[in-house]
């Protein structure tokens, strides 16, 4: 990966110095005459064949890219209790013990500030590469008795093999959906439904339509409409929010909010202003949702 793809990834949603300005909007970034026609005539995909290698290798990918970047590559985002309430307020009463799914964990930048900052929480995480998830488990801030990681793949490994049906209270999905295969995210989503329970929420953020980092992609590293490969093989999708509010209602979830976060970073070191642009989200589950009973 080179160091600008790099500096870009890594700011994904740290609390990072390079921001100068975010706003919420229910629209997207307006692109110029110029972005247009750049996206407009960047018209040729992979080839099929690179393509089906390229989900045939997925995961050994991500393997890859965990063992080259270690616990380093992002920063611990302390940032998600400021943006999602919920994992605050969810509680109906103060002393109850809150169980949450961290899907797609990574190296744990999200559960360990979330167990420092909250004793009385009880987290499961899982993410598609076995690196990662031992990466988790040699945190010094990991314990059997408040924490749980498991390697998985969302499109299909049943999460009812390690998480009771219908017990998980929040369900945090953050720069995970992008990377799925966009045939395969109602199955990703449709196995969290199984574990969440009814009225319980899912937080989503992920890189949203028109950010900085689609625009740069050149040509040749087009899989599909808004879907894109990285130099190190792995993958990312950038949603539209109405994309996203009809994949999750197709999982059976309702949309609580659903908006663009529009944030300008600086890159000191070459003097840019970067417009990036993310999805940030909340859905619940429709409680009338019926999980399957076949599962053993």
């Amino acid at each position: 990966m080179a160091q600008s793809e790099k500096e870009i990834i890594s700011q994904e949603m740290s609390d990072s110095p390079f921001a100068v300005a975010q706003t919420v909007s229910p629209s997207g970034r307006i692109l110029t005459e110029e972005e247009l026609k750049a996206l407009h005539n960047d018209k040729i995909l992979v080839s099929n064949f690179k393509q089906m290698k390229l989900e045939k290798e997925a995961q050994k990918n991500w393997d890859l890219f965990y063992k080259r970047n270690t616990t380093n590559f992002f920063k611990d985002r302390h940032w998600t209790t400021r943006e999602f309430e919920e994992l605050k307020a969810c509680r109906k009463f103060e002393s109850q013990k809150l169980v949450l799914l961290e899907a797609g964990c990574g190296v744990g930048n999200c559960i360990f500030p979330l167990l420092e900052e909250d004793l009385n929480v009880f987290i499961y995480a899982c993410d598609f590469s076995p690196r990662a998830v031992e990466f988790v488990k040699q945190n010094p801030l990991y314990s059997p008795e408040r924490c749980c990681a498991f390697q998985c793949d969302l499109t299909k490994d049943d999460l009812r093999d390690q998480i009771p049906e219908n017990s998980v209270d929040v369900i945090t999905l953050i720069f995970v959906l992008s990377a799925i295969h966009p045939d395969k995210m109602k199955q990703a989503l449709e196995n969290i439904s199984r574990v969440v329970k009814p009225g319980g929420v899912v937080l989503f953020r992920d890189y949203g339509l028109y950010d900085h980092a689609m625009l740069r992609f050149k040509a040749g590293n087009k899989l599909g409409d808004n879907f894109y490969v990285r130099q190190d093989g792995t993958r990312s999708y950038f949603f539209s929010k109405e994309f996203l509010a009809e994949l999750f209602e197709s999982a059976g979830f309702q949309f609580i909010t659903n908006d663009y976060v529009l944030r300008k970073t600086v890159n000191k070191k070459e003097g840019l202003c970067v417009p990036r642009v993310f999805l940030q989200s909340k859905f619940t589950k429709n409680s009338l949702v019926l999980t399957s009973s076949t599962h053993q």
